[in-house]
């Protein structure tokens, strides 16, 4: 294996684990300063700032360069963290979790560049797929550690380590790749990459596949861990054991599914994924009993169905694209952000007039079966 993507491969673990982390105690943490029915408006102002973030990426990219640009969100995203940690004042914490959030995003497709230009399409499937497995990795480790650090230093000592794993993704890239080489970055309008995407048939399903997914990670991160720990009434130690579990998946499915993908196509495992993740979704309002192992393998299942579903849309794409294109690699990052809006905006006016909280599972069940229709007229890449 190239000696280069083994690096960036260590850098995606420990740029996950931050990420993981934080990612589901966000919402309760903002939520403690704002109305939990409010939380939505936060992260849309985030996801909008980031979209705009990545629109400029082209630019940064032919100007700076993609390590150079790497170490600098490096370094803005440890500062943030680590104000989040220190400071008790709702304005300074969720202005920096507002920008750690938007920095997260941009690295991650910085990461996504990297690995795009070390690899090449005919295996495109495996090594996405390992990617992705060493990655999810990260988020199963965070959340077995995760629910001991609450209960001991309640939120802050989750930030600070997480500060901490982002220096050492910082390290990584100060001390290895020096010798990197950016690509002719094209230099593409973003108007016409929107239409690039429209009028390739291939390209806009697959962004909305991966839209719809992304759209289930903003539900699920934002309102899970509120729905367990509030309603259900589980401690935030058991919690983190559950996500631990539901996570699996993504570490042991990832990698055999990318090799698979590079044999079979995707369409296939696409449509199985979503068959998947849609019923355990719409399962979820009827488990009304807090036992650990029912919620356990009830999410387990819904990341059974994401994990496949995120592996073929990510090697479908990849076989597309080329690293210089980061114009395009920029734009269908953008599905995260733009999940963390439409997904708020959706949840807000479901959580005021809808009975009770756990209808949002019933609504978010509905708009994955658009995704098993879309992938239904999808043709596997040759």
């Amino acid at each position: 294996m190239n000696t280069k993507i083994k690096i960036i491969y260590l850098a995606g673990f420990l740029l996950s684990l931050p990420i993981a982390l934080t990612s589901y105690i966000n919402s309760s943490l903002i939520s403690s300063y704002i109305n939990p029915v409010y939380l939505g408006f936060i992260y849309i102002f985030a996801s909008v700032l980031t979209i705009l973030g990545m629109m400029q990426m082209p630019k940064l990219l032919t100007r700076v360069g993609n390590r150079t640009i790497t170490l600098i969100f490096c370094i803005i995203a440890m500062l943030s963290l680590a104000t989040i940690a220190v400071s008790q004042t709702g304005f300074v914490v969720i202005t920096a979790f507002i920008i750690s959030f938007i920095m997260f995003n941009l690295l991650v497709a910085n990461l996504d560049i990297f690995i795009e230009n070390f690899s090449n399409n005919k295996d495109t499937g495996r090594i996405r797929g390992l990617y992705l497995s060493i990655t999810s990795a990260s988020w199963v480790l965070a959340q077995i550690i995760s629910g001991s650090i609450i209960n001991k230093s309640s939120f802050a000592g989750i930030y600070t380590l997480s500060a901490m794993f982002t220096i050492l993704v910082f390290l990584i890239f100060y001390f290895f790749l020096t010798d990197f080489k950016d690509p002719e970055y094209k230099k593409v309008p973003v108007f016409r990459t929107i239409k690039n995407f429209i009028k390739s048939k291939h390209l806009s399903k697959i962004f909305i596949i991966n839209l719809i997914l992304k759209f289930f990670y903003t539900w699920m991160v934002i309102y899970t861990p509120i729905y367990l720990h509030e309603y259900m009434l589980f401690p935030w130690d058991k919690i983190g054991i559950i996500f631990s579990i539901m996570l699996l998946p993504f570490v042991l499915l990832d990698y055999p599914l990318g090799k698979l993908s590079d044999k079979i196509g995707e369409k296939k495992m696409l449509l199985i994924g979503f068959i998947v993740i849609t019923l355990s979704t719409l399962a979820i309002p009827f488990v009304k009993t807090n036992t650990f192992l029912v919620w356990s393998l009830v999410l387990l299942l819904t990341r059974v169905g994401a994990a496949t579903i995120e592996t073929m849309s990510e090697s479908y794409f990849f076989k597309y694209i080329d690293p210089e294109n980061a114009d395009a690699i920029s734009f269908f990052r953008n599905t995260t952000p733009l999940s963390f809006i439409l997904g708020p905006a959706l949840a807000i006016p479901i959580l005021l007039y809808v009975p009770s909280f756990e209808y949002i599972f019933f609504v978010l069940g509905a708009i994955l079966m658009i995704g098993f229709w879309i992938t239904l007229r999808l043709r596997d890449v040759k």
